[in-house]
């Protein structure tokens, strides 16, 4: 049949793939703020924990903006109650850890300046027999004037870190008197999922592990073999729970979902003169199964189309917190699928080799790339999380695991854990190996070995006790 481009059956069929990336002036946006249901991924949450109480407020005036319209899917729910406590008790070690910190650069500072001016003071004499200039630096950079410019310092310092730690969130936040808590739970009201069917959820599981991860479906297969399947499949769940949602009433025709999640499991990687986009078979696979319409937008995208359509009150500086927020909780974490990617600092290497009383040799052992890499970041990962060792300035915190308790094999590769030794690792009949840990751990000395299996062990108990 002939007629306009968007008449013909291919094009209007393929549309999604056709059209460039929704820009924030397409004319059928407002409708979404206006008119769509919207569904706030969990990193959208957490990251209230992460914005001034002022920027806070003024996001929640944006959120309330569209509150009739708000969603919360279970998997969403579960994930920002079982996660805000590690943001909450994040924000605490961060400021106790500066505190440390800040004793510990001063003091180095204090002894390099010292030590700067005793090296100008011996060269001057060395090669210059200049004792009144020796003099001169004596009494100008002296000990006691270095030691009250330290003092001054560190107070102002000092006072800075006291204020930051009176200024928002407790550690006693966890279980009561959280005030991020309290306001999602009123933002969201009754309009929350009920916990899904315990067939349906493992139908859905089945389904991502054994068809769509395998076979790169959006959303959720770049977290294929992370952990159990249960908690590999949280994107899809998600995804399948907000197309129930959409399915169930005809008159819900747009759907807004807000996420700063842009790995490519959810966004199409740039090329052939295309830029990155959200995967265009999302688009279609909700329209095909629902009617309905798909904008997908970051958080950022999002507060500043709720200022444009709605009025909301959000200032420039409410927007460089959501920003900043937005990518701290992206950066803060070496998954699995960036662990393979980013090489950590040789410091930090050795900082987590040392703390576990491993020599770094034993990546010798390791013949592929991506294994050393998945080994390494894991080191310096449950080195840190069991407290072996300090953090360093910015550290991220490590998702990558070596192992799990499972009745079922999280992914193909992993290996039953009565591969491991005898009498060494403790949950042989009860968990799985990841391959590169597996081998790793087979390869190694039994020395090196038995270290590598209780700090898995404890890393696997710790978790487990966290989560109770």
């Amino acid at each position: 049949m002939d007629g306009p481009d968007g008449e013909y059956p291919l094009i209007r069929q393929y549309r999604d793939w056709i059209q460039n990336s929704p820009s924030e002036d397409g004319p059928d946006r407002e409708q979404f703020f206006r008119q769509g249901t919207v569904v706030l991924d969990t990193n959208v949450l957490l990251s209230l924990y992460e914005y001034t109480p002022a920027a806070r407020e003024q996001v929640m005036g944006a959120l309330r903006s569209v509150q009739h319209r708000l969603w919360l899917p279970h998997q969403v729910g579960l994930e920002f109650v079982q996660n805000r406590h590690r943001i909450i008790i994040g924000r605490k070690k961060a400021l106790e850890d500066a505190s440390k910190a800040l004793h510990k650069k001063l003091g180095e500072a204090r002894t390099a300046i010292v030590d700067a001016r005793k090296l100008v003071q011996d060269l001057l004499i060395k090669y210059a027999q200049d004792a009144t200039a020796k003099a001169a630096l004596e009494s100008e950079i002296s000990d006691e004037a270095v030691k009250k410019l330290h003092s001054e310092w560190s107070k102002a310092l000092g006072d800075h870190l006291q204020r930051l730690k009176e200024y928002d969130l407790a550690i006693s936040s966890v279980n009561k008197g959280d005030p991020v808590l309290s306001q999602v739970a009123a933002l969201f009201g009754d309009k929350i999922a009920e916990p899904p069917d315990p067939a349906e959820l493992r139908r859905r599981v089945d389904e991502a592990s054994s068809y769509r991860f395998p076979n790169r479906i959006p959303p959720g297969f770049a977290d294929e073999g992370k952990g159990t399947p249960l908690s590999s499949s949280g994107d899809f769940l998600l995804w399948e729970e907000t197309i129930g949602h959409m399915a169930d009433s005809p008159e819900r025709s747009r759907l807004l979902f807000v996420s700063n999640d842009t790995k490519d499991d959810w966004y199409q990687p740039a090329g052939n003169g295309l830029s990155s986009r959200p995967w265009p078979y999302l688009a279609s696979e909700l329209r095909m199964r629902t009617g309905a319409e798909l904008r997908i937008e970051t958080p950022g995208e999002f507060y500043r189309g709720v200022n444009r359509f709605l009025d909301a009150e959000i200032a420039d500086e409410t927007y460089a917190e959501i920003d900043r927020a937005a990518k701290h909780l992206v950066e803060a974490v070496i998954s699995e699928q960036e662990a393979v990617h980013v090489q950590p600092g040789q410091e930090l290497i050795a900082a987590a080799f040392d703390a576990a009383g491993l020599d770094q040799s034993l990546l010798d052992n390791i013949n592929d790339a991506a294994s050393r890499l998945l080994f390494t970041w894991w080191l310096i990962g449950v080195t840190a999380q069991l407290d072996r060792r300090p953090r360093f300035d910015d550290e991220p915190d490590v998702s990558v695991a070596p192992a799990t308790r499972s009745a079922i094999q999280p992914a193909p590769a992993w290996l039953p854990g009565r591969r491991l030794h005898l009498g060494e690792w403790p949950y042989r009949s009860s968990s799985w190996i990841a391959p590169w840990f597996a081998q790793t751990v087979i390869s190694a000395s039994r020395h090196d070995r038995q270290i590598l299996q209780q700090l898995a062990a404890r890393q696997l108990d710790f978790e487990r006790t966290d989560d109770q």
